[in-house]
């Protein structure tokens, strides 16, 4: 492709070369240049790709995009473009380079704190399932129709995200459905996409190790729907104070959803139990298998996404109530000896909250809750002492042990998470490092009709610890444990 074709959206500074160059291949990576590249070079977190363009001129790149003006030597093989903003440029390029996909699809995206990887993947399953040919980008991971492919960030580079875009159009989706973190937003990693809509969540504490505070947060998510076109949809919760602030600039067609109060899509909650609830939406009653409010509010966005696109409502209805939980959701395990033990992805303050009032609602004071919980490395460290004291204010036991330690040391982690109680919460509670002792030692204490959550990492397989992601995987843990009492 034509250097001039790949560059006509970016904001071009100056320009040294060869317009009509033709690129053979677009990276951000050094280590992955070609003859014939285009580079960009992205100031990144960790690294500058300023500090690379040397080496990606001596294997071979034909062009280089860069927007910090410190090219001392320009070398006449090579044609160097200054942009405004490279993480822009990187976006824009990508797409053009991909053939604009997300214009040849209706991409919906999800964001919000919680509730991200549920409501796209159950989008995606109902699409799938009504026999539309769809995608999905999340967590846990991605899909082109039925072809599953491996995931390592929430939301991808620009380069990953175009490519998987192209992907599903040329296998003939027409419907494509990814979370958007606000990491991404930030880093403009979605820049230049075409979205059919937006969905907004919830918002509560997370990611102030990269956020200045949750004002920077929830005005980086609401920058997304600023973004969105006017023949878009934004669908927010209704029942979030952040749900309205969302719209308030917002050009898009605007919907909402609630449980509690007036909104385009409402629910009602009629019984709940660990099998799944039996509710209402718009006044037609279905069962679903999901447990807790916070997945009715997950459905009801699920619903009014399919109604926004399109779907006949009754045959959406019945698809809800076929979908069942995404892996390391709310994820319900039962014990030979009658309790119950659930694996929940549960990071943030919030979401332990909402999965420990979940449990509650069910056992209704027929049973106590023990919590296996503890916290990230590396990540925002306010949150430490909060999920310590919901979990202790929540439950009947509390285990603290390690999640991803990455490159902390679990001892601090979990020091900073005892630094939320008081004395006597401490004294009341139990830490085990050792994540396989600490599930262990929770199943030991459990009581018939007891309910153990084990939360933080959910569908992860792995734990990460000082740069090395070693195999573990909570759902595997219990189920070892469970296949050990029926033979004993």
């Amino acid at each position: 492709m034509k250097l001039q074709e790949l560059i006509e959206k970016c904001r071009v500074v100056a320009f040294r070369g060869n317009e009509e160059v033709e690129v053979t291949g677009i990276t951000s990576d050094s280590r992955t240049v070609t003859q014939g590249s285009l580079f960009i070079a992205v100031e990144g977190i960790c690294t500058d790709g300023h500090a690379y363009i040397g080496k990606a001129i001596e294997q071979e790149a034909a062009v280089v995009v860069y927007d910090k003006p410190m090219i001392e030597e320009y070398f006449s093989r090579v044609t160097y473009v200054q942009v405004e903003d490279s993480t822009q440029a990187l976006a824009l390029i990508a797409a053009q380079w991909f053939g604009n996909p997300s214009e040849e699809l209706q991409l919906v995206g999800v964001t919000g704190t919680n509730g991200k990887t549920t409501i796209a993947t159950l989008l995606y399953k109902a699409f799938r399932n009504l026999g539309y040919p769809a995608g999905l980008l999340s967590t846990v991971a991605n899909f082109v129709n039925d072809e599953r492919y491996a995931t390592t960030h929430t939301t991808v580079d620009p380069i990953t995200l175009n490519a998987y875009l192209r992907m599903m159009v040329d296998a003939g989706c027409g419907h494509a459905f990814m979370e958007v973190s606000s990491h991404a937003i930030h880093q403009k990693r979605i820049h230049g996409l075409r979205f059919a809509g937006g969905i907004f969540t919830n918002l509560t504490q997370d990611h102030l190790d990269y956020h200045k505070n949750m004002l920077e947060y929830r005005n980086v998510k609401k920058s997304f729907f600023d973004n969105l076109p006017s023949d878009a949809f934004a669908l927010t919760n209704a029942d979030d104070k952040n749900g309205g602030v969302m719209l308030q600039n917002c050009k898009a067609r605007k919907f909402s959803y609630s449980v509690t109060g007036i909104a385009d899509f409402k629910a009602r909650i009629f019984e709940k139990h660990f099998d799944g609830t039996d509710i209402e939406i718009n006044g037609r009653e279905l069962s679903v298998q999901f447990v807790g409010v916070f997945n009715v509010y997950n459905l009801l966005a699920v619903y009014g996404t399919g109604a926004l696109l399109g779907l006949d409502q009754e045959e959406l209805l019945r698809v809800l109530s076929l979908l069942s939980p995404v892996a390391g959701r709310f994820q319900t395990m039962r014990s030979p000896k009658a309790y119950t033990a659930i694996v929940d992805y549960a990071h943030t303050p919030d979401a332990l909250t909402n999965v420990l009032n979940a449990i509650h609602e069910v056992l209704n004071n027929k049973g106590h809750i023990i919590t296996v919980v503890g916290c990230g490395g590396n990540r925002d460290r306010t949150k430490r002492p909060l999920m310590a004291r919901e979990a202790v204010n929540l439950s009947d036991k509390v285990v603290f042990t390690s999640d991803n330690p990455r490159f902390e040391e679990p001892a601090d982690i979990l020091q900073d998470m005892l630094d939320g109680l008081t004395q006597e919460q401490r004294e009341g509670a139990l830490t085990i490092t050792e994540r396989r002792e600490a599930i262990k030692t929770a199943c030991l204490l459990a009581q018939p009709g007891d309910v153990i959550l084990i939360a933080g990492k959910g569908h992860e397989d792995y734990q990460e610890v000082k740069g090395v992601k070693h195999h573990f995987d909570d759902g595997e843990e219990v189920q070892k444990i469970f296949d050990a009492q029926r033979q004993a």
